[in-house]
């Protein structure tokens, strides 16, 4: 049983576990009394209204723990990122940015899709899909700079669900602005982490793939 507990393999103890019952007792024993006092006292209304109640709580609950509502919400677990195509990673990381209070449009493509990003203090973030950082020979950004626009607040965001090679993290060095997204940084953002928690303080100064920002 030790053995199974140090690989992970075997449930938790009772002790473990009953802080979590005492609480979830008391609550129902809670529910319960104020049911019986209200019915006490007012009549059937509150018994019938809690039940009611709780059966939409308990609706709600459970439908927003949906694969498919959880992922509309711009969560995913490693194993469903895995899975997508890069059609579908690129509408999870639009979920993902919305989810974060981005404006997104999703520029489709058969193998080259983007995302063109704007939040609400000014940054405009361009995101692109590909195995390795530097842009191919024949692709333009979908950002045209304009007088109107300022090109400090423009972001470049690489996303890739391996690992970048060293020469991938010399070039965006050398772009400043850019910075890129492995599996590591993918997974925690997918998990609920915020963009802003991955994002360097300073996008001229971009960090190593999925390493954390400096508190």
């Amino acid at each position: 049983m030790r053995r199974l507990r140090a690989q992970g393999r075997y449930g938790p103890r009772f002790r473990d576990v009953l802080p979590a019952f005492a609480v979830l007792a008391t609550v129902v024993c809670s529910v319960v009394a104020g049911l019986v006092v209200g019915s006490r006292v007012v009549g059937l209304v509150v018994p019938i209204a809690g039940v009611l109640l709780l059966a939409a709580v308990l609706a709600i609950g459970i439908r927003r723990r949906r694969p498919d509502a959880r992922r509309r919400r711009g969560h995913y677990t490693p194993q469903e990122l895995f899975e997508l195509d890069i059609q579908g990673l690129a509408l999870a990381v639009a979920r993902m940015l919305r989810r974060d209070h981005w404006q997104v449009r999703l520029l489709p493509a058969p193998d080259r899709p983007r995302l063109c990003a704007r939040h609400a203090d000014g940054r405009r973030l361009d995101v692109a899909f590909r195995p390795v950082a530097e842009p191919l020979p024949d692709e333009a950004l979908p950002h045209p700079h304009t007088h109107r626009e300022n090109p400090e607040t423009l972001l470049h965001l690489v996303v890739h669900r391996g690992t970048f090679q060293a020469r991938d993290i010399r070039w965006a060095r050398r772009e400043g602005g850019t910075f890129l997204l492995d599996s590591t940084g993918l997974r925690r953002w997918a998990e609920g982490a915020c963009l802003d928690e991955l994002l360097p303080k300073d996008p001229r100064e971009p960090r190593e793939p999925g390493e954390p920002r400096e508190r």
